[in-house]
């Protein structure tokens, strides 16, 4: 998974939400060890103190633990990984039915669209 960093937003925002989705899809499984921060930052093309931002934020959102001698891990609590996930997809969500919204389209057209967009993606 490249790390797909853009202008438009706060680059430690978008690391936090990379690395939650390579906690969900497994990437990164519960428990698991993380690389070094250099590490980390290297491979997404990152200042260090940028990343170590990122993983505060999720050490914050006990996703991430640090151990004092043996670095960062995935935190091993699957429920707290589902509340998060969960959370993550209801803020998408959200932003998106907003927009919708904004450009005047009603609850029953998103559905529609939605609903089409389902039909589609299964054949």
């Amino acid at each position: 998974m490249l790390w797909e960093l853009k202008s438009d937003r706060p680059i430690y925002t978008q690391l936090v939400e990379h690395i939650k989705q390579r906690v969900f899809s497994g990437t990164y499984p519960l428990g698991s060890r993380l690389p070094s921060v250099r590490d980390m930052a290297q491979e997404a093309a990152v200042n260090p103190n940028t990343m170590q931002r990122a993983l505060a934020k999720l050490e914050e959102e006990g996703l991430i633990i640090t151990h004092r001698t043996s670095g960062r891990s995935i935190t091993e609590d699957a429920s707290m990984v589902e509340l998060a996930k969960t959370k993550l997809a209801k803020d998408q969500i959200l932003e998106f039915l907003e927009k919708m919204q904004l450009m005047g389209f009603e609850q029953k057209e998103i559905l529609t669209i939605i609903t089409n967009l389902v039909k589609e993606m299964k054949e």
